[in-house]
């Protein structure tokens, strides 16, 4: 990893606007399984019910058996209780604070980088910790789910209430995305591929447009992705080890 750090550093050191996508590799340093591949939450076909967990964790299985969706997204939820944000995220914050140019769009739904102080942030899937009511206008922020009962009736009207989360099938929220394009448009000197498998087609995007900016991109990711073909250099290393070695080897 050594050689692959001093490659980078330079492009580190140099840029201004940098872009860094992130899945949920960078939380596995936290102590949270990433959702498949190494060490994945799901590394099974099917679950218990006999669905692919993408079905249960659906728009359209939530509305049909709410109490599914709900233990899935409640084991979702379990799995990042107690844990917090770690060196990773944090050497994300202090890049920005250095170059006010940076950006993270990360796919995680477990608020660790707004926690760590990342301010130029797209949280592109929400946050699961947000919850609103399906049929009026209540909503109510949580420290977990503990309190409960799966799955959760709205106080106001009894309807079901659900997540601030991007669930499979469903679209993407306006906001996010058109701050994600608008930033796009601008481009970026250096793009980071950290901890995703990087299977949505948007998350996959902006590596593919680095070489329209000619701009490096780097992958940090200790299995094969979607990108890994399409990458600058690639670090099969956690995320937390090998970004703070290059923003060390950076200074």
């Amino acid at each position: 990893m050594d050689e692959l750090i001093e490659e980078i550093a330079p492009h580190l050191r140099r840029a201004e606007r940098i872009l860094f996508i992130t899945g949920a590799g960078i939380s596995a340093d936290s102590g949270l399984p990433t959702y498949r591949g190494i060490g994945g939450l799901y590394e099974e076909e099917l679950i218990a019910e006999n669905v692919p967990i993408e079905e249960a964790l659906s728009g359209r299985m939530l509305l049909q058996r709410p109490e599914l969706t709900w233990k899935y997204i409640a084991e979702v939820e379990r799995a990042c209780r107690g844990a917090r944000f770690n060196a990773g995220h944090q050497t994300i914050v202090e890049i920005e604070r250095c170059k006010p140019g940076t950006w993270v769009i990360t796919q995680n739904v477990d608020g660790f980088h707004r926690r760590a102080g990342s301010r130029n942030l797209i949280e592109i899937h929400g946050r699961i910790t947000e919850l609103y009511c399906t049929a009026c206008p209540y909503s109510q922020s949580v420290d977990d789910f503990s309190s409960l009962q799966i799955p959760p009736s709205c106080p106001q009207c009894q309807k079901l209430i659900r997540p601030n989360v991007v669930l499979f099938g469903e679209r993407l929220p306006q906001e996010p995305v058109e701050k994600l394009y608008g930033e796009l448009n601008r481009g970026f000197d250096l793009v980071f591929s950290v901890g995703t498998t990087s299977v949505f087609p948007y998350i996959a995007e902006p590596v593919r447009l680095a070489r329209t900016w000619a701009a490096p991109s780097v992958e940090i990711n200790p299995g094969e992705t979607e990108i890994s073909h399409l990458v600058d250099h690639r670090i099969r290393a956690g995320a937390a080890d090998a970004l703070t070695h290059l923003w060390a080897a950076a200074q």
